[in-house]
């Protein structure tokens, strides 16, 4: 029971289905979801932090910058759910807005470093 409560906290924070709609996209780190959603790192981790313990995203650490990916549903609840937020996440304003800003960002990029 509490896997699921974990799981559906990670769900309740606009800010986070925001993060996983971009992350629907593949991998990003900490410094490309800072410059989408115009938020600070800390705040960027705090969020992560959450959809990491309830198993939406997985991350990996390359050099000073953390990077995130979205996790491979480990049951149908899971699956069907990002089913859902597939299908009615990418229409909403926001989301929107952050791909526009995260495209700008990547095209600006250096291609080996963050920020």
């Amino acid at each position: 029971m509490q896997q699921l409560a974990d799981r559906l906290k990670g769900l309740s924070d606009p800010t986070r289905l925001r993060m996983l709609a971009l992350l629907d996209n593949g991998e990003l780190c900490v410094c490309d979801l800072m410059e989408a959603l115009d938020l600070p790192q800390s705040k960027v981790s705090r969020h992560m932090s959450f959809l990491k313990n309830g198993g939406w995203v997985t991350s990996q650490r390359k050099g000073k910058w953390v990077y995130y990916v979205l996790a491979a549903p480990t049951d149908q609840l899971q699956f069907d759910l990002l089913a859902v937020l597939r299908e009615h996440l990418p229409g909403l304003a926001a989301g929107v807005e952050d791909r526009a800003r995260l495209k700008q960002h990547l095209k600006t990029k250096k291609a080996d470093a963050c920020g």
